[in-house]
């Protein structure tokens, strides 16, 4: 057995151990019924793993690859969550070509929850590494006939503040702003609401020329509005 094997075990076998039946109806609901839960909430879920990711904290990059792809072939939503949590610890020492492997993950059992998580954190820390990427690997998946690898490029920027490369977020935003998807509209309301606290004139400029569909609109403004520092 190699250590990709060994420590999905481990992590499987230690979620299997504290499963909780009283939690899982709730949490599977939640997530409309697509998949399956071991009833472990992410305060214990983080806990658990908190030991097994130190135990395993200089695995190599080729090995964490290995051990989050199989953790996402599991059934139990919590080995994703796990997968992610794996490949966050080593997201400073992704390689070049990761890319790849994020991708992959994004359309693979795929729902808010897990593309969040890629979208804004990994490949939001990829692309800090790796700045050359962002505006070729931005342009190409805002085309992308996958709706999660959309969502995905108006996340990549969530949380850069003042690096945000404002031309890029507003042109993916602009080839995506009409599509009549609760998750994409949403995405493009949370990007806009973000860089708001960063930028609030560039945001309110846009909206004010740009014709967005009225969730992303609102969503976008929600911040201002509440801060009195908009009033439409």
């Amino acid at each position: 057995m190699g250590v990709p094997e060994q420590i999905k075990n481990e992590i499987v076998h230690t979620f299997q151990n504290h499963r909780n039946e009283e939690n899982r109806d709730g949490m599977e609901a939640y997530m409309k019924n697509q998949f399956l839960f071991y009833g472990i909430k992410t305060p214990e879920r983080k806990k658990l793993l908190t030991p097994i990711l130190k135990e395993y904290q200089l695995l190599s990059q080729t090995d964490r690859i290995r051990t989050a792809l199989l953790l996402f072939e599991e059934a139990a939503r919590e080995c994703q969550y796990a997968a992610l949590a794996l490949l966050e610890k080593g997201k400073k020492r992704a390689s070049r070509s990761e890319i790849g492997i994020y991708k992959e993950l994004l359309v693979t059992k795929s729902w808010w929850d897990t593309v969040d998580m890629i979208g804004s954190n990994l490949c939001g820390e990829y692309f800090k590494k790796y700045p050359d990427m962002l505006k070729p690997i931005t342009e190409k998946w805002r085309h992308s006939r996958n709706l999660w690898v959309r969502r995905s490029s108006i996340l990549h920027q969530l949380k850069y503040k003042g690096q945000t490369n404002e031309k890029l977020l507003f042109e993916t935003i602009d080839v995506l702003k009409d599509e009549k998807e609760f998750f994409i509209e949403k995405a493009i309301g949370w990007a806009l609401r973000e860089y708001s606290k960063t930028n609030s004139e560039a945001v309110v400029n846009y909206l004010d020329y740009t014709e967005c569909r009225p969730l992303s609109r609102r969503e976008g403004l929600k911040w201002l509005k509440n801060k009195g520092m908009v009033h439409q």
